[in-house]
């Protein structure tokens, strides 16, 4: 049996793809699918997306002229096959590595990035940005944007297709892996968008409009009636034709003797922007990732063969399904409790109270704007949101939580997963600035939990807390493991704890960075300097006098946070310079994440790098005393 010659190894960059008939396409195509289960099997990752996407990409790069014409994937978990495509095979591997390939499309990283993603719904905005650019310049070159289906429910896509009616060579592409080939979306279908984006049909419609020109006015709305509902049938697209564009599809989104035709097609519609819309499969080609619920959206590593994922076994419950288990707690005993997630259910906990509570729970969708807002319709007529998403997402919302939310002293709750750093996905899904960003606003409480339990006393505090708006942040990831009370009881608001006395120094730490103070506070006793430890629980409203207290009582006093610059820090400097205490010559210290984007690395490299673990602590602590590090420390 004759054994085909692998082609993906002939292909350095997209060019080498041009004169590729069919045939070699589809070989191409099964051999990126082959590489990019390898690649993620051994680095984890988001795989589902794109393996959905691999003849999309193929047909993109062998039609398109990139990097020149301008290729931007929305949110970016889809690009890996297009990494491997652009030149950046031989370091597939290195993907969310540390000094590795980001997880998402990266401009620093490839000509062929033109825009970086992570976020969704970005894709059509940037998309009319590079085509504005283009026109001032009087070049030529297409732009063509991916937005899934999931993007398409985040009002950011709308409000860039309303304005996009007047630009030309713009194709957006809606991949929708929401649904399975059904037979109408095969052939015929295939067939019909081919005709309608081709040539003869396009002149035929302009003789049409030519002819409907001259036509008295009623006959006129008539006759484009008539060619608007009768292409609607065949294919669809009315609402994308009311937004100014000329919609074709859907096609099958696998099937390359269909895709790679049409869009030569599309490619040639110059006179207005087109949408072209293709069905995909997630996790297609690869049967576990068929058979997943999640269709493999994003794994750890595993076993190429059996899809069976290295997940180390847990010691203690995420926070996230602390979260989770605790809210059914609570609305077991009150029913004004609900639940919002804005797409991320299992992400967030939400599952384990929709599952409970199904009637009381509301997926959104991506759009965080709404999700804040409704949270904040629910809260004015007595219920008790509880609004869950993740911390850089929520900045997506910033708007609608002062103006819609804290200017009313609306009591909505919002759970902050993802606070702080992420490792993996790198600085697009760092939670780095929540702390400042909320505790900017008047009157909000602001909570940090150091572990489980903590963070279920936090919900009990958030559930009594009715006359304001509160949040409480948490890190991804395992807690500590401490036991959970069986109900937690609430927190008086705006009240620390000390952990642990001591004289010399104090450390003041914000969440969970508590354990790594308490192993700081262990070295420095080692070497003859005692540390007082204070999980401070609230960054808003801050205990001014326990804080007050510490500066006083000691030489040096160390915050520690997981957020950026301008956060919890810069609350209790300000409490401090305020009340006077650092007149008498107290020295502070304030350890938050670095000024700058973190790339991405193992946790606990990059809290090692920030200066957050206990190492970082004790050189900040030696420091602000003026002592010489010595020992094992690290320089």
């Amino acid at each position: 049996m004759l054994t085909k010659t692998p082609i993906l190894d002939t292909v350095q960059s997209p060019l080498d793809t041009r004169e590729f008939s069919i045939p070699q396409l589809k070989q191409l195509a099964d051999e990126l699918r082959a590489e990019t289960i390898d690649a993620v099997s051994t680095t984890g990752g988001h795989l589902g997306a794109g393996l959905g996407v691999v003849e999309l990409t193929v047909a993109l790069h062998h039609v398109y002229d990139t990097p020149k014409d301008i290729l931007i994937w929305d949110v970016g978990h889809q690009a890996y096959p297009h990494k491997i495509l652009t030149g950046r095979r031989d370091r597939i591997r290195s993907l969310r590595q540390g000094g590795g390939l980001s997880g998402f499309t990266k401009r620093a990283e490839s000509e062929y990035d033109p825009f970086g993603a992570a976020h969704a719904a970005t894709s059509i905005s940037a998309a009319l940005g590079f085509a504005a650019a283009r026109d001032a310049k009087g070049e030529d070159n297409r732009i063509v944007a991916v937005i899934g289906d999931g993007s398409m429910s985040a009002g950011m896509a709308y409000e860039a297709m309303n304005n996009a009616a007047a630009t030309k060579q713009l194709t957006v592409i809606l991949n929708d892996n929401d649904m399975s080939i059904a037979p109408p979306v095969g052939a015929m279908s295939a067939y019909l968008a081919r005709q309608v984006s081709g040539g003869m049909y396009q002149s035929i419609r302009a003789l049409g409009k030519t002819v409907s020109s001259m036509l008295p006015k009623p006959l006129k709305e008539v006759a484009r009636k008539a060619e608007e509902y009768a292409r609607g049938m065949v294919a669809g697209g009315t609402l994308f034709d009311e937004l100014g564009f000329y919609y074709v599809g859907p096609i099958d989104g696998h099937n390359l003797e269909h895709l790679v035709p049409i869009l030569k097609n599309v490619r040639n519609i110059t006179d207005k922007p087109v949408l072209l819309h293709v069905v995909t499969q997630k996790g297609k080609g690869f049967v576990p990732a068929e058979k997943a619920a999640d269709k493999y959206h994003a794994v750890v590593k595993f076993d190429v063969i059996t899809g069976q994922q290295s997940k180390p076994k847990a010691n203690a419950p995420s926070y996230q399904n602390v979260f989770g288990a605790e809210l059914v707690k609570r609305a077991e005993l009150d029913p004004t409790i609900v639940a919002i997630t804005a797409a991320m259910p299992s992400g967030t906990g939400v599952d384990l109270f929709g599952k409970r509570f199904p009637e009381r729970t509301f997926d959104v969708g991506i759009a965080e704007q709404h999700a804040v807002t409704f949270a904040a319709g629910l809260a004015a007529d007595g219920m008790k949101p509880f609004c869950a998403i993740y911390s850089t997402f929520l900045q997506r919302g910033y708007d609608q939580v002062v103006h819609d939310v804290a200017i009313q002293s609306l009591p909505v709750r919002f759970a902050i997963d993802r606070a702080g750093l992420v490792g993996a996905d790198g600085p697009t899904h760092a939670g780095a600035f929540d702390i400042g960003y909320l505790g900017a606003l008047p009157g909000f409480v602001l909570m940090a939990p150091s572990d489980e339990a903590e963070l279920a006393a936090m919900i009990a505090t958030a559930c009594e807390i009715d006359d304001r708006p509160s949040a409480f942040r948490y890190p991804r990831g395992e807690g500590v493991g401490v036991d959970i009370p069986d109900l937690a009881s609430p927190l008086e608001v705006g009240r620390g704890r000390v952990v642990r006395e001591g004289t010399a120094i104090a450390i003041l730490s914000l969440g969970t960075r508590l354990v790594e103070c308490l192993k700081a506070a262990d070295q420095l006793a080692a070497r003859g300097l005692s540390a007082t430890v204070v999980d401070a629980r609230f960054a808003k409203p801050l205990d001014e006098a326990l804080i007050l207290r510490i500066a006083r009582e000691h030489e040096a006093l160390i915050v520690v946070e997981e957020g950026a610059v301008g956060g919890f820090g810069a609350f209790v400097l300000q409490l401090l310079a305020s009340r006077g205490a650092l007149d008498k010559g107290l020295k502070v210290r304030t350890l938050t994440l670095p000024d700058r984007f973190q790339d991405q690395d193992k946790p606990e490299a990059m809290l090692a790098e920030a200066g957050l673990d206990a190492d970082g602590i004790v050189r900040s602590a030696l420091s602000a005393l003026g002592a010489a590090a010595k020992g094992t420390l690290r320089a």
